[in-house]
């Protein structure tokens, strides 16, 4: 398991899909038979302290012998190390390890201030025995500062990050005079993609003090395509949500098929892997080339009592598009309950193993439509599978129940479906206007 949360795990399970490992455990049992022989440790040790002393005094004859030899052959200031380095034996050089330091303080300066520590605070929900119960949670992530408009600052970060929040603040690390109280500043959804585990979240310009604006500074995109195995890499997040803090280490493989269970859904993504340490509460960092340039979004971190060494993250390259679409949508607040639209229907996941497996392409199935639904008004049927709503891919039906809390009853939005005809599904785009709770009988539909 892996979690961003500060008190609490996230719910999620990873596992590399091209295979597990094995571990050979070394504390087998051993059997001894037989007798011990009377005296024989006894002897062992005594046998070799004899053998040390002699060792011991033939090497000190010898190094005396060779720095008397040096000292007559090349002067009293040579010693024996220089007299052998002189002769015609070949010799090996032991580099310094100090020269094999990989330097990235100049990445760090320079980098460190296009990433944000994100904090999460929501509510999680109890079942017991006696009934359920809800609980305020705070949980700890990382962004980084991907764009700018008039108003807002643009921060990247992964879904799981902000899911089910219901406030969201980003700390801004500066330098600069602000005091830190007034680098913490609320944030709003600007966008989600869950089935690429992104986000993109924004912040008001006029909210943040103008020396915190003079610092930050807009992450420089590299090419992720471009990466080659044991490529240095350097990763920066909020680990453990203790602040920004800064790992490095190489590419250890490129378009690693990794899956994760979340929210009810299977996400499959192609990541690179990179031994640099990424920690619970590094997901939405980054993870930077040694130009300093973004070629990653830390995501997920395979965690194991017997593995180390193994974190993952989005390449840049394939996700580019998307976050630059949820870059450019309507940012959001949370609608009230009470307020909130629903389509009025019920639905099943088309995972996308079942994508794979059953033709069907990947969303949420409509099983049920609610009679003088906002769904049935607009001519969606049994059967349909929803793709996108308003823009944004739906790859679960809990995604879209989220996504749909952003939304007003009486607001009229754009639904892609694709439904089979002739044993082909068909892409189609209508736009529905929401229903109320009460209209559809909300408890268990959206």
């Amino acid at each position: 398991m892996y979690g961003d949360f500060n008190n609490h795990t996230e719910t999620g399970n990873y596992y590399d899909t091209n295979g597990g490992y094995i571990h050979y455990d070394s504390s087998e049992n051993m059997k001894q038979s037989g007798k011990k022989k009377k005296g024989g440790f006894g002897k062992t040790i005594a046998k070799c302290l004899v053998l040390a002393l002699v060792f011991g005094s033939v090497s000190s004859a010898a190094f005396m012998g060779t720095n008397y030899i040096g000292k007559q052959m090349f002067g009293d200031d040579v010693t024996a190390q220089d007299a052998v380095d002189n002769s015609a034996t070949p010799t090996t050089t032991v580099a310094n390890s100090s020269s094999d330091i990989y330097d990235v303080s100049d990445i760090v300066t320079n980098c460190m201030p296009s990433v944000v520590s994100i904090t999460n605070v929501g509510t999680m929900e109890f079942r017991t025995f006696f009934g359920t119960y809800e609980q305020e949670s705070q949980s700890s992530g990382s962004g980084i500062i991907i764009g700018r408009n008039d108003t807002e600052i643009l921060i990247v970060t992964n879904n799981h990050v902000v899911s089910g929040a219901n406030e969201i603040s980003v700390y801004f690390n500066s330098d600069g005079e602000a005091a830190d109280e007034d680098n913490v500043i609320s944030a709003k959804v600007k966008g989600t993609d869950p089935g690429k585990d992104l986000a993109v979240i924004a912040v008001k310009v006029s909210d943040i003090p103008q020396e915190t604006l003079d610092i930050i500074k807009i992450a420089t995109v590299g090419d992720s395509g471009t990466l080659e195995i044991g490529e240095p890499v350097v990763a920066i997040g909020n680990a453990y949500g203790y602040g920004l803090s800064v790992t490095s280490g190489i590419v250890s493989a490129l378009n690693r098929e990794v899956s994760v269970e979340a929210d009810g859904m299977t996400i499959t993504n192609r990541l690179i892997q990179t031994d640099a340490a990424i920690n619970p509460g590094n997901s939405g960092g980054a993870l930077l080339n040694s130009k300093g340039e973004l070629i990653g979004i830390n995501s997920v971190k395979f965690i194991s009592e017997d593995v180390e060494g193994m974190g993952y993250a989005l390449p840049i390259s394939d996700v580019e598009s998307i976050i630059g679409d949820l870059m450019n949508k309507v940012t959001r607040d949370p609608v009230k309950e009470e307020d909130r639209g629903y389509l009025g229907i019920t639905g099943t996941d088309v995972t996308s193993d079942a994508s794979k497996n059953y033709g069907m392409p990947e969303g949420v199935f409509i099983n049920m439509i609610t009679e003088g639904s906002a769904a049935e008004k607009a001519g969606l049927q049994k059967g349909d599978i929803i793709t996108k709503l308003d823009g944004s891919r739906i790859t679960g039906y809990n995604q879209l129940r989220e996504t749909l809390n952003y939304y007003s009853a009486g607001e009229t939005i754009t639904i892609t479906i694709q439904r089979k005809e002739n044993s082909e599904y068909t892409e189609k785009v209508m736009d529905i206007t929401l229903s109320t709770g009460k209209q559809v009988g909300a408890d268990d539909k959206e």
